[in-house]
């Protein structure tokens, strides 16, 4: 049913406008950012849908859905929607943008990262939705304060293409006390590799040589992650 075909208070700007965003569901709110729908197919059905997208990051059986996963979804992603043509897509991703750097902004406006669990929400949002495998590293104070995260290398990752020379010239110039290392798995699982574990034993003892701790190294996939800290891998 089209939008205007609603009774007055059930129809999604008048709702909001009366009652306040919270009173609407999801797909309101969704319907109205995209203001219209196609012949056959309302608003609110495609906002519907957008609800239920999985990206292509995702497993096919195992995917996530919601704005959460919207949260993660790239323009790519957002091609599957029949309806939705470049401008749409546009705005979308621009509005999920600005969400997922509100959410990051408020994580790392924490005086302290204190629990894996504040790590692994914080580099969900800024590693999950990549489509390449990247390596980045958390740079921390004496207190565990952020001081600046860094994305360093790109592509495959081994322990030949990640250089510990790098890593340790960076947490001098943040005159970091201690690191959390990160890096995504694009293909969904977040499982160490033998190569995960080498690699943050090579750069354990590196750092280690500056008076540097790793704290833990998170690996990211779309929905989940992973603390090698909390798997006693470090």
């Amino acid at each position: 049913m089209p939008l205007k075909d609603l009774p007055l208070d059930a129809q999604p700007r008048e709702k909001l406008l009366a009652r306040g965003a919270a009173a609407l569901s999801d797909a309101e709110l969704l319907a109205l950012l995209l203001r219209t729908g196609i012949k056959g197919k309302g608003v609110l059905q495609m906002a519907h849908e957008l609800l239920q997208l999985k990206t292509s990051a995702s497993d096919s059986n195992e995917g996530f859905d919601g704005i959460a996963g919207l949260l993660h979804a790239s323009a790519d992603d957002l091609k599957r929607v029949k309806g939705l043509g470049p401008a749409k897509r546009a705005e979308l991703v621009a509005v999920l943008e600005l969400a997922r750097r509100a959410l990051a902004q408020q994580l790392k406006a924490r005086t302290i990262f204190a629990t894996p669990d504040a790590v692994k929400q914080y580099l969900q949002l800024q590693l999950a939705a990549k489509g390449h495998e990247v390596f980045a590293v958390l740079f921390l104070d004496v207190q565990n304060r952020l001081l600046a995260m860094e994305e360093l290398f790109r592509g495959t990752l081994t322990q030949t293409s990640v250089y510990p020379r790098e890593v340790v010239l960076r947490a001098l110039h943040h005159q970091a006390a201690a690191v959390v290392l990160a890096h995504n798995h694009p293909s969904g699982t977040v499982q160490p590799s033998r190569a995960d574990e080498a690699l943050t034993q090579t750069l354990k003892t590196a750092l280690a040589l500056i008076d540097v701790r790793v704290l833990d190294h998170v690996i990211v996939a779309p929905g989940e992650a992973l603390s090698m800290a909390e798997r006693g891998l470090l």
